[in-house]
């Protein structure tokens, strides 16, 4: 198969999985349609490297991983995650929820490395599944790299309708007082925090016209590349992924004015970074046969099920504690099986069924979205990432 060939039937894999989510107004996932493509190609006539094939092998993954995780770690805002700690405490809750009862129960039920491959990626996405795929497939363990994958893939499926039923129940409730002058619109500080997010404190003095797609990339390398140092240099004493260290540096580039908000997306590089990536991580299913399939379905159906009643018992409990509705404790734990833009798209489309009116929504949504995003932010973005650098260590 020549090179343009593959790559045109990826990226076509891609972009049917993209319809079909938008067609279903996310209800069915892009992943699962686009994992479903994949192993029918790989069952039939795709060659087993089709990803490498494309201009997509590992190595250059591992790349766009760097940069992608030291980019996550500039998305953080202190300020907008201080106003909302109820959610950061209540996220976290059932995140331990999960992790309770899949190592309270689910240790009986498998083996300590299934347990330990499905927890990162059921309280994170794709990172934390691709650190899990690859940490298995060092170790030897073919059917568990490909168990994270499908985690992955699968476990939209229970967050997506379970999300909208208990955000519906919640709008419902905040609408009827909104309606009889209960409920005022929350101003949100996302704004105001925004001012200045941009400035590179470090390079002030730098004319605008220096900072260039380059420049942006070069700063993102040099920051993943201190946070590998570290990881090398720790390594003797304790072992941490370089991963994890990719977030944290980021978060305190953005800190100290050498990295700017979202610098991948400023360079230009966030969507080609990102089809990299997906792209590595269906390849993770070539080894996947209908057996194997057959053979990680009942621990997927359990691990899924086992982390849904952890989250919901946690997230309950903290919930009650904090004074948060049970819904919206619910709504923000299960946030961890999917992240954004999931979140951000399933609060959308939940406040548009509920009502037509403009200041209805804006009232719905000030109170339903940061918290949402937040909660997706924490579990996806820095919880599930730190763990999956944790957990890949005892495998």
């Amino acid at each position: 198969m020549s090179q343009m060939l593959a790559l045109v039937i990826v990226i076509l894999i891609l972009f049917v999985g993209d319809i079909v989510a938008v067609r279903t107004k996310a209800w069915v996932p892009s992943v699962f349609i686009s994992a479903i493509l994949f192993l029918c190609g790989y069952w039939t006539f795709f060659p087993k490297d089709i990803v490498s094939i494309a201009g997509v092998p590992p190595v250059v993954a591992t790349m766009m991983m760097y940069l992608l995780i030291t980019n996550m770690g500039t998305l953080l805002s202190i300020r907008e995650l201080v106003n909302q700690w109820k959610t950061i405490v209540i996220s976290l809750s059932g995140i331990l929820g999960i992790v309770a009862l899949l190592f309270g129960i689910g240790i009986f039920i498998f083996d300590l490395q299934t347990v330990l491959v499905a927890i990162p990626p059921l309280v994170g996405g794709m990172v934390s599944s691709i650190i899990m795929s690859e940490g298995a497939a060092d170790a030897g363990l073919t059917s568990l790299s490909v168990f994270a994958i499908v985690i992955y893939v699968m476990q939209g499926f229970a967050g997506y309708p379970l999300t909208s039923i208990v955000l519906k129940k919640e709008g419902k409730k905040l609408l009827e007082q909104y309606r009889n002058g209960k409920l005022t619109v929350k101003k949100s500080d996302t704004a105001s925090a925004a001012e200045g997010m941009t400035e590179l404190k470090l390079f002030k003095k730098l004319p605008e016209k220096y900072n260039t797609d380059y420049f942006k990339f070069l700063r993102l390398a040099v920051v993943a590349f201190l946070a590998y140092l570290v990881s090398t240099g720790l390594a003797p004493i304790i072992s941490i992924n370089a991963f994890v260290l990719c977030l944290l540096f980021g978060v305190v580039g953005k800190s100290i004015g050498f990295l700017e908000k979202q610098t991948l997306q400023k360079a230009n590089g966030f969507g080609f970074a990102i089809m990299a990536l997906m792209l590595f991580v269906f390849d993770g299913l070539k080894n996947a046969t209908p057996s194997m399939m057959m053979e990680i379905l009942y621990p997927l159906v359990v691990c899924i099920f086992l982390a849904v009643i952890g989250m919901y018992i946690f997230s309950f409990i903290a919930g009650k504690l904090l004074k948060v509705s049970k819904e919206m404790a619910f709504a923000v734990s299960l946030t961890a099986l999917y992240g954004f833009p999931a979140d951000y798209i399933i609060t959308n489309e939940v406040v548009n069924s509920l009502t037509k009116d403009e200041n209805e929504k804006e009232a719905l949504l000030s109170h339903m979205l940061p918290p949402m995003l937040v909660g997706g932010f924490i579990s996806v973005t820095i919880v599930s990432v730190i763990l999956a650098g944790i957990f890949v260590q005892f495998l």
